[in-house]
């Protein structure tokens, strides 16, 4: 349990980021430990080199179905189809504890930082693509009782070959009390809607929204990609967060927590100098030109600082300049809370997320 604890105290705010977690890892490899290593696989039951399962067009495999106290410490998977933009057809959905709706729900490669729907190569502490066509996350996923992960195959055609290997801690003991539940959650507006105003937001209406939750949490972090649709620089837009519903200010609710700009809250700065770059907490995997059609993808995670609330989160960020921008945004936000969850938006049909994807221009 004394990596749990670590993990706990992380998500706290007390650890100071992802290297002290793999300190502190080390630090234990010497010391008894109060659980069983287990793994779901697709390997080949009979012993042969198949190590993989088939996906049919509209069919649904079960990646994970197991029963806890428990902690999922990585994913692995890699897949081989020939079906264009299949990372944004096919759709992950993970439940905790026997939960109708799931906590995580999204695109496969969305949930993975590739939300332009191709394969780029990127390391960060918890999200990583690796050669070729390797997709892994670390982010820590406790279970109390049940556990199970699926992807759906909303695509037109098969998935000849999914492989994957999930690897989970079975404890002898339950969770601490209190322990928080992992959750993501994707969302779009392929295009948001351009507002004309005096260039001034206090408020954060016609925000972007990353996410919505109700009860207590962390919020931990944020990949999202950008489809541009007019020349020019897109990122002007601020982040804003509304904690345990904000704070009232004449009248008016604004945030508790206002930025300077996205590139900014991405940690970059000056448009990312037009280089693609990814570290350990946060990136700008994919940079284009600031003209229309170009495509961007960024991510950050706030290890050393999760974004905590007690009631509700409210996580958004302004498209341009006060929303004067109309361009493609697609996300996913990711964070730890209370079960049970608020009612997801309905994930966008395949025909939504996809968008302008097809386009000539692009």
């Amino acid at each position: 349990m004394r990596r749990f604890a670590v993990l706990l105290l992380l998500f706290a705010g007390i650890a100071p980021a992802s290297a002290q977690v793999w300190n502190g890892a080390l630090e234990t490899l010497p010391r008894p430990a109060d659980y069983v290593l287990k793994r779901s696989s697709s390997y080949d039951r009979t012993g042969g080199n198949a190590d993989f399962r088939r996906l049919p067009p509209g069919g649904t495999l079960t990646l994970l179905d197991v029963d806890g106290p428990g902690e999922i410490t990585h994913i692995w998977m890699t897949i081989a189809d020939a079906e264009p933009y299949s990372l944004k057809k096919l759709v992950l959905r993970m439940y905790w504890d026997d939960e109708a709706a799931p906590s995580v729900e999204a695109p496969v490669g969305d949930f993975f930082g590739l939300g332009l729907g191709k394969y780029v190569l990127y390391q960060s502490a918890l999200l990583m693509v690796s050669p070729v066509k390797a997709l892994n996350s670390f982010f820590p996923m406790p279970f109390q009782k049940h556990a199970k992960i699926t992807v759906t195959n909303q695509g037109e055609q098969a998935v000849n070959a999914f492989y994957f290997n999930i690897d989970y801690r079975a404890y002898r003991k339950p969770l601490p009390r209190g322990t928080l539940y992992f959750h993501a959650e994707y969302r779009q507006c392929a295009p948001c809607k351009a507002v004309v105003s005096n260039g001034k937001n206090l408020t954060g209406k016609d925000n972007y929204v990353w996410m919505t939750a109700k009860g207590r949490g962390k919020f931990v972090g944020v990949t999202m990609s950008v489809i541009e649709n007019a020349d020019g620089w897109w990122g002007e837009g601020d982040d804003m967060f509304f904690i345990d519903g904000g704070r009232r200010v004449d009248g008016e609710i604004r945030p508790q927590i206002n930025g300077t700009g996205t590139e900014d809250y991405f940690l970059g700065a000056w448009d990312f100098g037009g280089k693609a770059f990814s570290y350990q907490l946060f990136g700008a995997p994919v940079v284009g030109p600031e003209r229309k059609g170009a495509r961007w993808s960024v991510y950050r995670f706030h290890l050393d600082s999760p974004i905590t609330f007690t009631k509700s989160l409210r996580a958004t960020i302004e498209h341009g300049t006060a929303n004067d921008r109309g361009d493609d945004y697609y996300s996913v936000a990711y964070w730890y809370q209370t079960l049970p969850h608020a009612p997801f938006p309905p994930l966008p049909m395949v025909e939504e997320r996809l968008r302008g994807f097809y386009s000539a221009s692009r």
